[in-house]
């Protein structure tokens, strides 16, 4: 494992501001992820986790604070600029599966590629093979509505693979699934890890945190224990 920290927080502050009311989602956020690492950012209700994943993932962007990813500052890029790292640096995985109804499994773990310049061949073989490492290679012709809830979760999970980013977001990746179906999708999250995945997940479940490495606590906006190991 690297000892330079793959993503870096400093200072990071996020506030909302509605109705000239002032709401601070992120107070002085310092925070480090290693090469390798699982890291699980845990809280409760309204702690700012979401908001974290967030700028993590280059979905938003920090009121004050420098964000450093792979030794880039990413924090205050321009709208296409953060795109282009977040499509080619950045995997999620969503508590919704977020797959497209009117594509079959195929073309919703390619649909991602097709924004870089790669030939079909590539895709189709980066396609298979996150299939294959998700045990859905026998679905790639299904559609979402055909699939349980673990297979869809299993699809998302090979389409933020696929593009083999630096690190993977998972946001209450079992939100929507079942106990076993959670631990089966939980298990896959860990079995990818072993094998060099650095994954950066948000749960309010403390059984699903214990998954990974390293468990950071937000409340109120605010580490609540000491981020980095």
């Amino acid at each position: 494992m690297s000892t330079q920290p793959l993503i870096q927080m400093t200072g990071i502050k996020k506030v909302f501001l509605t109705d000239e009311v002032e709401t601070h989602a992120l107070q002085d956020i310092h925070f480090e992820i290693k090469k390798g690492e699982y890291v699980a950012i845990s809280g409760p209700s309204g702690c700012g986790k979401t908001t974290l994943l967030s700028i993590l993932g280059l979905l938003d962007t920090p009121s004050d604070g420098e964000y450093m990813l792979e030794g880039q500052s990413v924090a205050r890029l321009a709208p296409i600029e953060r795109a282009r790292v977040r499509n080619r640096q950045i995997g999620f995985i969503f508590q919704a599966f977020n797959l497209i109804g009117d594509l079959n499994v195929f073309e919703n773990v390619e649909l991602p590629l097709t924004y870089r310049e790669m030939s079909a061949s590539e895709r189709r073989d980066r396609v298979n093979a996150a299939l294959e490492r998700v045990g859905m290679t026998h679905r790639a012709k299904h559609y979402p509505t055909q699939l349980s809830g673990g297979q869809q979760q299993r699809v998302a999970v090979a389409r933020a693979v696929a593009g083999d980013p630096a690190i993977l977001l998972a946001d209450e990746p079992t939100g929507n699934l079942d106990s076993k179906n959670g631990e089966a999708v939980m298990e896959l999250l860990r079995e990818l890890n072993k094998n060099g995945a650095t994954i950066c997940m948000v749960t309010h479940d403390s059984r699903y945190a214990q998954h990974a490495d390293r468990e950071v606590h937000l409340f109120d906006g605010r580490v609540a224990e000491p981020a980095v190991a």
